[in-house]
C-alpha cells in the first residue's frame, strides 16, 4: 500500500498542478507598450547590433552566462536502461531543477532522438552557441567517451558528462578524506573499482590524478578482472588492464583496501569483505541497492568506513555535491572547459569543507547532535549551505590558473557573498523543520481527521516518520477515507461524541469545570463543551494524552482560537498571543506578525510581538531584520497607528538592543535596502536584508501577507502561535495538504521543546 502511495504521489507531483517541474519566467519588466518594444522589436535590435560587433557580448545582453543545456538520449537512464529521449525527460527536468535549486543555475533540458555518435555530436554542436554550458547525461559506454571526448574538443563552452565525472569527483573526495582517517598512504593503498562503465573509468583517472599507483589499482568487469592478456578490449578497459594473476572479483578484493563498486547489487559478500586488509573502505554505490547492504558490511566488519548512494545511510557519494557548483565556478569565469585541475580543485575543496566545523543547521536539518570529521562524516552532506560559497570559488580559480577563464575573478570576497545571495533560504527552511520533527517525532492530534486533506496530511507526516497522529472526528468517516488513500496503519482514532468516550468526557469536564466554576462556567456547560472536538482535544494536550495538536482546517481562526486560549492558556509572563506568518520567497523567508490575533496592538504589545517574531526566526536558523511598519517614514506623519510604532521602537531599541530592528518605515523602504540607505542612511538595519515585518495591526498584516502569497504562490508556514502554554497550532481555514505537513512539522518541534522544558521557543515570552 505504502508503495502504491509513493507511485501515486510520484506521477501527481510531475503531473500537477502544471506537467514538469520547470519553467521559464521573464527576468524583465513586461507590463507596458514600452517594455515590449525594448524586450523585442525593435529595441531589440541594439544588443544584437552590439554582439554583432563583438560575439563576446553576448554574455552580457542575453542569459547565455547562466544557461546550462541537460542533453540525453535516454540510453542509459538511471538504473532503467534505455528508455528512449521522451522517457528521459522527466530525469532531465530533475537535473535542472537541482541545477537550479542548489546554484542558481538556468538549465533547458534537450533530448536527442538519435543512437548516432556523429548525429548527436552534429546537433550539440549546432545549438552550442545558446549556451553556456553542456551537461551531458544519462548517454550509455562507450559512445559516452567518444562524444565527450570530441565536444571537450570542438566546444568552446565547459562540457561534462556528470554520470563519469560527477560520481569520480565526489567518491574521490570521500577516498582522500577515508584513507586519512585509517591513516593509510594513498600511494600504497590497494583498489578494486567493480565495474567499467564511464563512471568506473572516470573514477579511476581521478583517483590516479590524487596519488594512486596505477600497479595498485584492479579493475572488473561483468567477466572478471579485466587483464591485459584478455582479448578485444575497449581502449577504456586495456587503459585499467592488469598483469597480475587474477581472474575474479573474490580473488581481487582478497587483502584489498580499498573496494569501489560501480556495478550491481550483491557482488559482494561478508566472506569477501572479510578477506580485505585492516580498515577496510568499501564505497558500494550501486543504486537502489549496493553492492553489499550497509547493515551487513558494518556487522561483518567494526573497522569498515562504508559509503553508499543511498541517503538513509552515513557517508552518502551523491552527484549533487558536483555538478551544480562546478558549473557555478566554471560559468563564473567563463571558463571554455572543464579540465582536470578544475576537478581536482572541486576533489580537494569537498574534502576539506568536511574536516571544518559542522555548522549546527547542518545538524538539525540531518536530525544529528554532533556531525564530525570521522567515519561516518567522509563527504559534506547535499543541503550544506556553505558548498556553493565554497565549491565554486575553488573551481573557478583553477580555471583562472590553469589558463581557460575568459573572465577572471578578483575580488573573491564579493564573489563568494554573490554566490550566498543566489540561493534564498527557503527550502532550507522546510527541510530543517521535516528533518528536526523526524529526529524525535511526538504524537499530534489531528482534531479534523474526518476531512481529506487533514488525513491525506496525517498519512504524510505518519509514513515519513515525522509524527505519530492520533485522529479526532466521525469513525466511520475517517475509516472509509483511510480506506480511500490505501491508508491502513492502525492509529488512534477517536470521536469525542460517542458513547465509548463519555467516560472521558465526563473527567475532562469536571477537570475543566473545577478551573472555570467561578467564571460562569457550569458542570453542564462543561460537559457539553467536551463534546466539541477543540476542547477535548486541548484537555488531551492539558492532561499529557497528546503532545500537541492541529485543528482550524474547517473552521474560522477564532472559533479554534477561544477554546485554545480557555484551556491551553498563555505561557508565564505573556499578555498576549500572537502569531507569525511565513511566506517562502524568492528572497528567502520572509515573517510577517502578527497575522491572527492582535486587532490593534497597542505599542508595548508590538514590543511583545517582535520580540517573540525575533525569537521565532533565530530558533529557525535566521537571523532576524526586522522592520516596524507603517505609512509614515521615521516621523514624517503622525498619527496614532504611527506613533505607537514610533514608540515601540524606542522601548525596542532602549531595553532590547539585541534585536535588529527599526521604524516606522514604510514597507518599499523596509524591503529595498538600497533605496533605504540612500534615503535613511540612519537606520540600525542599514545594509541589511530585512525579513521580518511588523505591521501596525491586524488589518494590515493578514491583508499584506494573504495578498502577497496569492499573487505570488509561495510556500506558506503558518500562522505560527506564539504564547500560549502547550504546543498547539491552528490552521488557516482549508489550508492545503502541504500547509498542514508544514504546521504539523511546527507542532512536533513545539512538543520537543515543551519537553525540553526550554522555554525559548514559539511558546516563549519572558515578562
Amino acid at each position: 500500500m505504502k508503495n502504491s502511495r509513493k507511485k501515486s504521489e510520484a506521477l501527481d507531483y510531475h503531473a500537477k498542478p502544471f506537467p514538469g517541474k520547470i519553467e521559464v519566467i521573464p527576468t524583465k519588466k513586461h507590463a507596458t507598450q514600452k517594455d515590449l518594444s525594448l524586450a523585442y522589436s525593435p529595441g531589440v535590435a541594439e544588443p544584437c547590433l552590439e554582439i554583432e560587433k563583438d560575439i563576446n557580448e553576448v554574455y552580457k545582453y542575453t542569459s547565455k552566462g547562466n544557461l546550462v543545456a541537460v542533453i540525453s538520449n535516454g540510453t542509459a537512464v538511471l538504473g532503467l536502461g534505455d528508455i528512449g529521449p521522451e522517457a528521459s525527460k522527466p530525469v532531465m527536468e530533475g537535473k535542472g531543477l537541482l541545477f537550479k535549486i542548489f546554484a542558481d543555475i538556468d538549465v533547458f533540458d534537450i533530448e536527442v532522438d538519435t543512437k548516432d555518435v556523429d548525429k548527436f555530436i552534429e546537433t550539440v554542436k549546432n545549438i552550442a552557441p545558446t549556451f553556456g554550458g553542456i551537461n551531458l547525461e544519462d548517454i550509455k559506454a562507450p559512445e559516452a567517451f567518444e562524444i565527450e571526448r570530441r565536444l571537450k574538443e570542438e566546444l568552446d563552452i565547459p562540457v561534462m558528462h556528470d554520470d563519469q565525472h560527477g560520481t569520480a569527483i565526489i567518491s574521490s573526495a570521500a577516498l582522500k578524506n577515508a584513507v586519512d582517517i585509517v591513516g593509510k598512504d594513498i600511494s600504497k593503498v590497494k583498489i578494486v573499482v567493480n565495474g567499467a562503465g564511464a563512471a568506473a573509468v572516470s573514477c579511476s583517472r581521478l583517483y590516479l590524478a590524487l596519488g594512486v599507483k596505477k600497479e595498485h589499482l584492479v579493475m572488473c568487469d561483468s567477466k572478471g578482472v579485466i587483464r591485459s592478456n584478455r582479448d578485444n578490449l575497449t581502449p577504456q578497459k586495456a587503459e585499467f588492464a592488469t598483469d597480475l594473476e587474477l581472474d575474479t572479483l573474490e580473488e581481487a578484493i582478497d587483502n584489498a583496501d580499498v573496494f569501489i563498486g560501480l556495478s550491481v547489487a550483491d557482488v559482494v559478500t561478508p566472506k569477501m569483505l572479510l578477506s580485505m586488509a585492516k580498515d577496510p573502505i568499501v564505497f558500494a554505490l550501486a543504486n537502489p541497492n549496493p553492492e553489499i547492504d550497509y547493515d551487513l558490511a558494518v556487522k561483518t566488519r567494526k573497522d569498515v568506513i562504508m559509503a553508499t548512494g543511498r541517503s538513509d545511510h552515513p557517508n552518502q557519494v551523491n552527484n549533487v555535491l558536483g555538478f551544480p557548483f562546478i558549473f557555478r565556478g566554471a560559468l563564473d569565469v567563463r571558463a571554455t572547459k572543464i579540465n582536470e585541475e578544475m576537478k581536482v580543485a572541486a576533489v580537494h575543496a569537498l574534502a576539506n569543507l568536511t574536516k571544518e566545523h559542522v555548522p549546527e543547521q547542518v545538524n538539525i536539518t540531518y536530525g544529528e547532535t554532533n556531525i564530525q570529521y570521522g567515519r561516518e562524516y567522509i563527504i559534506p552532506k547535499p543541503f550544506d549551505s556553505r558548498l556553493i560559497t565554497e565549491i565554486p570559488p575553488a573551481v573557478a580559480k583553477a580555471a583562472i590558473e590553469s589558463g581557460v577563464a575568459k573572465e577572471p575573478i578578483t575580488d573573491w570576497e564579493a564573489y563568494k557573498e554573490r554566490l550566498a545571495e543566489r540561493l534564498g533560504t527557503g527550502s532550507k527552511l522546510m527541510r530543517l523543520l521535516m528533518s528536526k520533527a523526524k529526529a524525535n517525532p511526538k504524537t499530534v492530534i489531528f482534531a479534523e481527521a474526518d476531512h481529506l486533506n487533514v488525513l491525506k496530511a496525517a498519512q504524510i507526516v505518519h509514513e515519513d516518520g515525522m509524527a505519530k497522529p492520533i485522529l479526532l472526528g466521525d469513525k466511520e468517516v475517517i475509516k472509509e477515507l483511510m480506506k480511500e488513500l490505501n491508508f491502513d496503519e492502525d492509529l488512534q482514532i477517536i470521536d469525542p461524541k460517542s458513547d465509548e468516550e463519555k467516560e472521558r468526557r465526563n473527567k475532562f469536564a469536571q477537570i475543566y469545570w473545577e478551573k472555570s466554576k467561578r467564571d460562569g462556567i457550569t458542570l453542564l456547560d462543561a460537559q457539553k463543551w467536551m463534546r466539541e472536538r477543540n476542547y477535548f482535544a486541548a484537555m488531551m494536550v492539558n492532561q499529557g494524552e497528546a503532545d500537541a495538536l492541529v485543528s482550524g482546517y474547517s473552521r474560522s481562526f477564532p472559533t479554534v482560537a477561544k477554546p485554545m486560549i480557555e484551556l491551553i492558556g498563555m505561557e508565564d509572563g505573556v499578555k498576549r498571543v500572537a502569531a507569525t506568518s511565513v511566506l517562502i520567497c524568492k528572497r528567502g523567508p520572509l515573517f510577517f506578525s502578527d497575522t491572527a490575533f492582535n486587532i490593534n496592538p497597542d505599542e508595548n504589545e508590538l514590543v511583545e510581538i517582535a520580540r517573540m517574531n525575533y525569537r521565532v526566526m533565530k530558533l529557525f536558523g535566521i537571523e532576524p531584520v526586522l522592520a516596524m511598519l507603517s505609512y509614515s517614514n521615521f516621523g514624517s506623519a503622525s498619527s496614532k497607528s504611527a506613533n505607537k510604532c514610533s514608540r515601540a521602537i524606542k522601548v525596542l531599541h532602549e531595553n532590547f538592543p539585541e534585536i535588529n530592528i527599526d521604524g516606522e518605515i514604510q514597507a518599499d523602504f523596509a524591503l529595498d535596502s538600497e533605496l533605504r540607505s540612500e534615503n535613511f542612511p540612519f537606520t540600525k538595519i542599514n545594509g541589511k536584508k530585512v525579513n521580518g515585518l511588523i505591521f501596525p495591526n491586524l488589518n494590515s498584516a493578514n491583508i499584506g501577507h494573504k495578498l502577497l502569497k496569492s499573487i505570488n504562490s509561495p510556500s506558506a508556514i503558518g500562522p505560527i502561535a506564539m504564547g500560549f502554554k502547550k504546543p498547539v497550532q491552528i490552521l488557516q481555514l482549508g489550508s492545503s495538504v502541504d500547509e498542514i505537513v508544514n504546521m504539523v512539522c511546527v507542532a512536533v518541534i513545539d512538543a520537543q521543546e515543551n519537553a525540553k522544558n526550554n522555554k525559548e521557543y514559539f511558546t516563549t515570552f519572558g515578562s
